[in-house]
């Protein structure tokens, strides 16, 4: 028999507000659903207040799972699960805050080479932000700069697209202001990618330590970093449309950067 059968639970109804910023803020938690996630979280060294786990959507306890999680019913499980398609294990984690001094001092990536950062603007979607932490995390890249957001980075939506890689890719939220201050006092130059620069991204030298700068799909990145950006590029386009996803310009400029380093 589960441990909670009932809809009208305490901690199932607790879970439910979780899906609320206002409650996880409040609480300094977040919620993680999916196997594969639950697993990176753990990689990652943080241990969850409390685990949730139904039997009838999972395939069995991971064997790397040390934890004692609270079985529930079918119906409960369906309840507090945010996913179309769940299986089987949600978790509540405490929110891994961090903040830019949590950052290697030289402003390195953990294999020595040139610092390789992101900083993503006003990014609106959880999706793309998510894409962004997947691609980041692939490319090894020191860390992701969230300025001025208009979603929350532990939004569980993220922790869905990122699959998981919210928790392997250092991330800081911070002003837009603050970051510049970062960036300059290591010596990380600013690139932003813009249609009216004279160099396509292929063209130019990224082998120095680099921060590829990206803004919302809509109007792009603000004035403040186009104006202090140390190198601008193109991405071409040969189409009728004037504009890529972020998460794929982010994608397409952060692969010339590993391909131009590998050699």
């Amino acid at each position: 028999m589960a441990d909670i059968t009932s809809l009208q639970n305490e901690r199932v109804k607790y879970v439910v507000k979780l899906r609320e910023k206002r409650q996880r803020e409040r609480d300094g938690v977040m919620l993680v659903e999916g196997q594969y996630e639950l697993e990176m979280a753990l990689t990652s060294g943080l241990l969850p207040r409390e685990v949730f786990y139904c039997e009838e959507y999972s395939s069995g306890q991971p064997a790397s799972f040390n934890l004692q999680p609270i079985t529930c019913s079918r119906a409960v499980f369906e309840k507090m699960s945010y996913r179309d398609n769940p299986d089987g294990w949600l978790a509540i984690f405490p929110t891994p805050y961090r903040k830019l001094e949590s950052f290697a001092p030289s402003g390195e990536s953990a294999s020595h080479s040139p610092a390789l950062f992101i900083m993503a603007e006003s990014v609106e979607k959880p999706g793309n932000l998510g894409a962004i932490l997947r691609t980041a995390d692939a490319a090894g890249v020191s860390g992701l700069l969230v300025c001025d957001p208009h979603t929350d980075i532990y939004n569980p939506n993220v922790v869905r697209a990122s699959r998981g890689t919210l928790f392997t890719v250092p991330v800081v939220e911070t002003s837009s202001s603050e970051a510049l201050v970062f960036l300059r006092a290591h010596r990380i130059q600013v690139l932003a990618a813009t249609p009216h620069a004279e160099h396509p991204y292929f063209d130019v030298n990224l082998r120095q330590p680099v921060c590829i700068a990206v803004g919302t799909e809509d109007v792009g990145l603000s004035d403040f970093w186009m104006d202090n950006a140390d190198l601008k590029v193109k991405i071409p386009m040969m189409g009728k449309v004037n504009s890529l996803n972020v998460s794929t310009s982010t994608a397409i400029i952060l692969y010339e950067v590993v391909r131009q380093r590998s050699k």
